[in-house]
């Protein structure tokens, strides 16, 4: 029995499967954060613990999707691309529930909560079917999946979200609005990126490991939305507290 465990184990993870050593750590690590934004609602002040839930429940679909998807590399060496965007259109809708919700409490509306939503899905549907539907085609399904990218990236810096965050009355707000604008314009960028040097793509082969790129890309951003909501509910908090201890003071 044992024998058989360690041979099973080997077949996991085995040295040097740089690419299953992301996979790992990567749930692992969204994982751990999802417990720790969970655990610290509680922490801040109401508007802000539908944030930090939204956060956790990204963090923690990611982690389950990459359980499986470190299975399906391992197993067969070649890159679970459904997986991948299962995760990333239930995941990436939900990081843009987070504009909105920074915004609601300010005068934010739902119509601006649907067009964020309906660009994430856009962009995504259309990036599937030129990786693994109609690859011929890459390069043009990439351009009409980039048209979903640039509609978010516009509500965070020219359009509605950006407009209601600078005119709130809670400056952490627009912090926070600006700061995961951000992540869009560039963490974001290493998706588009990694999909034109697909073979077919704008860029062609170019030799990167996609699973690799994307992988780090994930954590990284998925984590980043998370820490930079919590930070901004943490400071507001603070603040909050800090001006009714005054009150009472007075």
């Amino acid at each position: 029995m044992l024998n058989q465990l360690s041979s099973i184990l080997l077949e996991v993870l085995q040295p040097g499967d740089v690419i299953g050593f992301t996979f790992f750590t990567g749930y692992m690590s969204m994982f751990a954060a999802s417990v720790f934004f969970f655990m610290e609602r509680s922490e801040v002040d109401g508007k802000w613990r539908t944030s930090l839930l939204i956060s956790g429940l990204i963090t923690m679909i990611a982690a389950v999707h990459y359980f499986y998807m470190r299975g399906v590399w391992l197993e067969t060496k070649t890159s679970p691309t459904e997986f991948r965007y299962i995760d990333w259109t239930l995941t990436v809708p939900l990081m843009c529930v987070e504009f909105y919700l920074l915004i609601k409490p300010y005068g934010g509306k739902t119509s601006t909560l649907w067009r964020l939503v309906g660009y994430s899905v856009f962009m995504l549907v259309t990036g599937y079917i030129g990786e693994s539907i109609d690859p011929a085609r890459t390069v043009l399904w990439g351009a009409v999946s980039t048209l979903g990218y640039i509609g978010i990236v516009y509500e965070a810096t020219l359009g509605s979200v950006k407009q209601v965050a600078d005119q709130s009355p809670n400056p952490e707000v627009s912090k926070a609005v600006r700061l995961l604008r951000n992540f869009v314009l560039i963490g974001w960028g290493i998706y588009p990126i990694g999909y034109m040097t697909m073979p077919g793509g704008l860029l062609g082969n170019m030799g990167l490991n996609l699973d690799l790129i994307y992988n780090i890309g994930d954590a990284v951003n998925k984590i980043g939305f998370g820490l930079v909501v919590y930070g901004a509910a943490v400071a507001s908090t603070k603040r909050e507290s800090v001006k009714v201890m005054t009150a009472v003071n007075a």
